[in-house]
C-alpha cells in the first residue's frame, strides 16, 4: 500500500513536474514575445528619430505626444519641453485656430500631403516648411491623435525668389525691344511696305513670333507677381456663387461652339468669404481654358461646389485626355510641361500661378486625374480667418 501510495505520489509528481515545465514554457515564450514587442517598439522609435524630417504626434486634445530629434532641430525645443503642451503654443503655425490642418485631417480621416505653410521657431524667426498631416485611429476607428511631418524648405524657398526675381527682370529688359519689333512689322504689314508676296509673309513670320514671344515675357511677369511675399492681396466681401455664375454664362457659348456641355452644379448658396475677386476669378479661369482645351468635342465641363464647416469647395472637372501618372506630381510646378497628347500650348505657368494665389488666400488646390477619363481640379478656400486661435482646454 506504502508502494502504491508513493507511486501514486510519484506519478502525481510526475504530472506536478510535467505542469511547472509546461508553465515555465509557456512564460518563456510570453517572454519571448514581450521582447520581441519591445524590440519592435524600439525599432520604430530609432526609425522616426533618424528620420531627417521633423515629426511631431499628438493626443486627440492635440497635447504633443512625441517630438523627434529633428523637430528639436527645426523648432528650437527640447522633446521635453514640447511634450503636453498644446502643439500650436510650440509650433505657432500659420494655420493653427480655426483652419488647423490636424483637426481637419482628425475629422475627415483624409490625409494631407505636401502642404507648404510658416511656423515659427522658439527664437521668433519664421521658418517655411512643407508639412503633411495625418490622423492616428485604432483598428476599430476610434481616434488616438494626428501627426504631421515638416521639412524645412527655406532654402528651397529663397532660390525660388531668386528664380522669381531673375525672370521678372530678364523679362523686364527684354519687352521694350519685343514690343518694338511687333509693333514695326506691324506697321509694315498694314502699310503695304512689303515688296512682294514673299516679304509679305516674311513680315507675318516675323509678327507672329514676336506676338508669342510678348505673350511669354508678359506671363513671366505676371507669374513672378505671383510669388509667395510678393503677391498682394486686395480682399474684400466676395461670393463665390456671383463670380461662379458669371464664368459660367461667359464660357457658355464657347462650349456650345465646340459641342461641350457646361454645367455649373450649386445646390446651396454658398457663404459670403473676405478674397480678392479679380485672383480668384484668373485662378477659374485657367482652370476651365485647361478643361476645355484636353476636353474632346462632345464632352462635359462640370463646376460644382461644396461647403464644410471651415471651407468652400469649388471642383471644376471635365470629360477629356487627362493626366498622365507621371505629370501629376509636377503640374503646379512652374515652366512643367506634361505629355498631355502633344498639346503643349503655354509655358506651363498657368497652374503654378494658380497655385500662388490660392495659397495666398490660405486654401489650397488639389488635382485628381486618370488618363482618357478627365480630370477633376479642386479649389479649398477658408471661409474665416481667426486672428486669435481658441486652444483646448487644458
Amino acid at each position: 500500500m506504502d508502494t502504491d501510495k508513493k507511486g501514486v505520489r510519484g506519478a502525481e509528481g510526475t504530472r506536478k513536474g510535467k505542469a511547472e515545465t509546461s508553465g515555465e514554457a509557456r512564460d518563456s515564450i510570453m517572454i519571448s514575445e514581450t521582447g520581441s514587442g519591445n524590440r519592435e517598439q524600439e525599432f520604430d522609435r530609432f526609425v522616426v528619430d533618424s528620420l531627417p524630417v521633423a515629426v511631431v504626434t499628438v493626443d486627440s486634445n492635440l497635447r504633443i505626444s512625441g517630438f523627434n530629434p529633428w523637430a528639436e532641430r527645426i523648432t528650437g525645443y527640447r522633446a521635453g519641453e514640447a511634450k503636453g503642451r498644446f502643439c500650436g503654443d510650440i509650433l505657432h503655425g500659420g494655420m493653427c485656430g480655426l483652419r488647423c490642418p490636424l483637426k481637419a485631417v482628425m475629422g475627415h480621416r483624409e490625409p494631407i500631403l505636401g502642404m507648404d505653410t510658416v511656423i515659427r521657431g522658439r527664437t521668433g524667426k519664421d521658418i517655411q516648411v512643407r508639412m503633411s498631416i495625418a490622423g492616428l485611429f485604432d483598428s476599430e476607428g476610434r481616434l488616438l491623435g494626428g501627426v504631421e511631418t515638416l521639412q524645412d524648405v527655406s532654402a528651397l524657398k529663397a532660390l525660388e525668389r531668386e528664380r522669381s526675381n531673375f525672370i521678372s527682370m530678364i523679362a523686364h529688359d527684354m519687352k521694350s525691344p519685343v514690343i518694338s519689333i511687333h509693333g514695326f512689322a506691324h506697321r509694315l504689314l498694314k502699310g503695304g511696305c512689303a515688296k512682294d508676296e514673299q516679304g509679305e509673309r516674311y513680315l507675318e513670320i516675323i509678327e507672329g513670333e514676336a506676338a508669342k514671344l510678348e505673350r511669354l515675357i508678359n506671363e513671366f511677369l505676371e507669374f513672378s507677381r505671383y510669388q509667395p511675399g510678393v503677391l498682394t492681396l486686395h480682399p474684400s466681401a466676395t461670393s463665390l456663387d456671383k463670380e461662379l455664375h458669371e464664368l459660367h454664362e461667359t464660357y457658355l457659348q464657347r462650349a456650345e461652339e465646340r459641342g461641350l456641355t457646361l454645367e455649373l452644379r450649386s445646390d446651396e448658396p454658398l457663404s459670403i468669404i473676405s478674397a480678392d475677386t479679380d485672383r480668384l476669378r484668373r485662378v477659374f479661369t485657367n482652370l476651365l481654358d485647361n478643361a476645355m482645351k484636353f476636353s474632346e468635342d462632345g464632352g462635359r465641363i462640370t463646376i460644382s461646389t461644396e461647403e464644410t464647416a471651415s471651407e468652400i469647395l469649388v471642383m471644376i472637372s471635365d470629360e477629356g485626355i487627362g493626366i498622365d501618372p507621371s505629370d501629376l506630381p509636377h503640374v503646379f510646378e512652374p515652366f512643367y510641361r506634361g505629355h498631355a497628347g502633344g498639346k503643349r500650348e503655354g509655358f506651363g505657368l498657368g497652374l503654378a500661378g494658380a497655385k500662388a494665389i490660392v495659397e495666398s488666400h490660405g486654401g489650397s488646390i488639389q488635382v485628381q486625374s486618370r488618363p482618357g477619363e478627365g480630370s477633376t481640379f479642386k479649389v479649398a478656400l477658408p471661409k474665416v480667418t481667426d486672428p486669435n486661435p481658441q486652444r483646448p482646454a487644458p
